[in-house]
């Protein structure tokens, strides 16, 4: 039978699975396909220093790979929320669409819920066991 109580900690699971591999693909996707120096080059143009490539690419590759895992997945989602508002920015004069070109914007916010629903959800089930942070609060390090 099915009982809310005991399907939240897999929800949350997969969920957190979910969101970290599609986080850690656009990630990927930014050496990969569109390569380093070509995504530098579009944050240049959007009047973006250098470095917040370099910080998009980190955020999401390891911001991916610790979601699956399950290691801080409230402090990676959190961390994730500027990342996603940052796209959804830059998205935004393309129309709401995603096939518009350049992409519109209609996925960002709906992932800077998601992050947000995750942080709150915590890792659920399936999780790594991660140390725990000094001066970080335990509650948002589940």
């Amino acid at each position: 039978m099915f009982n809310p109580n005991n399907n939240t900690a897999y929800g949350a699971a997969l969920l957190r699975v979910s969101f970290g591999t599609l986080i850690l693909a656009h990630g990927l996707l930014k050496i990969l396909v569109f390569t380093v120096p070509g995504t530098v080059g579009f944050f240049a143009s959007l009047g973006l220093p250098a470095i917040v490539a370099y910080l998009v690419i980190f955020a999401e590759i390891a911001g991916g790979l610790a979601l699956i895992a399950g290691a801080y997945t409230r402090i990676v989602s959190l961390g994730l929320i500027p990342v996603l508002a940052g796209a959804t920015l830059v998205h935004l004069p393309n129309g709401w669409l995603f096939s518009a070109e350049g992409g519109g914007w209609e996925f960002p916010p709906f992932l800077v819920v998601t992050a947000g629903v995750q942080a709150l959800l915590g890792s659920g089930a399936f999780a790594l066991k991660a140390p725990r942070l000094p001066l970080i609060p335990r509650a948002l390090q589940a």
